[in-house]
């Protein structure tokens, strides 16, 4: 079961460097920048643990398309023109 955990949070921390990536605006704002490679590393360590025990199709499977589902809300919700800041 701690290797179910270990996956999730791969998942939340690539879900995190991905919104990192978008916030970077090109690499311009250094914050979000710096958050991405920090978030996407820690993400691909977490990754590592979870393949300990979770076959390697299955680990991706989930991985891939978790996080897929959660950046697609993410953007719909925040990022989305027209549905913020009043327009």
């Amino acid at each position: 079961m701690q290797y179910w955990f270990y996956l999730a949070w791969a998942i939340l921390l690539e879900v995190a460097g991905t919104t990192s990536m978008k916030l970077s605006k090109g690499f311009t704002n250094l914050v979000p920048s710096v958050l991405l490679f920090v978030f996407y590393g820690a993400s691909f360590v977490a990754l590592t643990f979870a393949l300990r025990r979770i076959d390697v199709s299955v680990t991706y499977a989930v991985w891939s398309g978790v996080g897929t589902a959660l950046i697609a809300t993410i953007g719909m919700l925040y990022f989305f023109p027209g549905t913020r800041n009043g327009s």
